[in-house]
């Protein structure tokens, strides 16, 4: 298992600061095939899945859509057939924290 995975959660508020671009490559270091991507001047953290059908993709998921319901975080999900694409970042501070690369990590343990 990812020791990022087993970091703590730690609380997050809109008056945090994203980190930085180092701190951000630090952190992606740390998990294998995720990328940082931008989307209306927004960096986030993305991943693609591959499955063998449908069923398996959805059903990866809905984990996913309850862990982000435990952690009240709550990623970009692009679901096709085959394919699963996983976008975290922190709404709140228009950026990335410590929170998205551990949320990462813990996806990369549910997909096994």
């Amino acid at each position: 298992m990812s020791l990022l995975a087993e970091e703590d959660y730690l609380g997050c508020n809109k008056d945090d600061t994203p980190l930085s671009t180092e701190e951000c490559n630090a952190y992606l270091q740390r998990i294998d095939g995720w990328e940082i991507i931008t989307i209306d001047n927004i960096p986030r953290l993305s991943k693609t899945f591959t499955f063998k059908n449908f069923t398996d993709a959805l059903d990866f998921t809905n984990t996913i859509g309850d862990i982000a319901e435990t952690a009240n975080h709550h990623p970009a999900i692009l679901t096709e057939w085959g394919r699963v694409q996983v976008s975290w970042w922190t709404h709140s501070i228009g950026g990335l924290h410590h929170n998205d690369f551990v949320l990462a990590a813990r996806t990369d343990v549910l997909y096994g």
